[in-house]
């Protein structure tokens, strides 16, 4: 619960500003305000979940594209060095350390693609989708951290290579790889749902 006076006194603010913030926050999903109850940190629904990754697949498959297109960017620097330090904390097993990488590399491709409109959007969606979060629970997949930084090398080279569709379309399957995993690490009486929401065509 965010009691509204608690959160008055922590900042040193009025009510009002803080009632303002928690109304922003309840339009852009991440809180939900009960009348006379008080207001609570939002945990997505399953559906909601999945619908999100759906969405972050073709934010972050655009994102790779128009990175792509972009030739020689100096994000692509950033994510060579960002996959060598991922090798590192694999072969430290430091599964902190990687969530985290994997958390800048899909931010420094959005942000490589200089669209603003588009950063704008995928930050809220991360922010519903408590993305960190998912990936902690997601590297504890067997085999899951070596799939992923071999998909994360594959998205690079197809932007190195200033290739936009095959980029997108190796960025779309690693984001759609990653939400398998994330739906998967969840208890197995509610897999058979997703599976049948969740499994696309061959």
């Amino acid at each position: 619960m965010l009691p509204e006076a608690y959160l008055a006194q922590e900042f040193d603010v009025s009510r009002t500003p803080v009632r303002e913030a928690l109304k922003q926050l309840q339009h852009e999903g991440l809180v939900e305000i009960r009348p006379k109850v008080g207001t609570f940190v939002r945990e997505p629904t399953r559906r909601e979940v999945i619908e999100l990754f759906e969405l972050k697949e073709s934010l972050e498959g655009l994102a790779a594209s128009l990175l792509a297109r972009r030739g020689d960017a100096a994000e692509l620097g950033v994510l060579r060095r960002n996959l060598e330090d991922s090798e590192e904390a694999v072969r430290s097993e430091d599964p902190e350390a990687y969530a985290r990488l994997v958390h800048e590399f899909h931010w420094i491709m959005v942000r490589g693609a200089d669209n603003r409109k588009l950063v704008e959007h995928y930050e809220r969606l991360m922010n519903q989708l408590a993305y960190h979060r998912l990936v902690i629970r997601t590297v504890g997949q067997p085999g899951r951290i070596l799939d992923s930084i071999r998909e994360h090398r594959a998205v690079l080279e197809m932007i190195e290579h200033k290739d936009p569709f095959g980029a997108e379309s190796v960025m779309r399957n690693h984001v759609y790889a990653s939400a398998r995993e994330a739906l998967l690490a969840e208890p197995a009486s509610e897999q058979g749902w997703r599976d049948q929401y969740y499994v696309r065509p061959s």
